[in-house]
């Protein structure tokens, strides 16, 4: 799964349901600081979120976060 040159499938990363919410809401192009707003969280608990998502996917940024997001629809 931490393989950077080929990130997980949406399928077997194991993505918790409050990771998933993070995810839907960066894909609307939100901010950390938006995305907590939405949420009804604190930023810190987002990026803690937005950390675990970038680990289970293999990901290395919030861009490639995105585009693996969109690609996994």
């Amino acid at each position: 799964m931490g393989n950077t040159a080929n990130p997980a499938t949406r399928a077997d990363t194991g993505l918790t349901p409050a990771e998933m919410r993070v995810l839907r809401e960066l894909e609307l192009g939100r901010s950390n600081k938006a995305i907590a707003a939405a949420l009804i969280v604190s930023p810190r608990t987002v990026e803690s979120h937005m950390a675990n998502l970038l680990a289970k996917t293999g990901c290395q940024s919030r861009t490639q976060l995105l585009l693996w997001a969109i690609s996994e629809r």
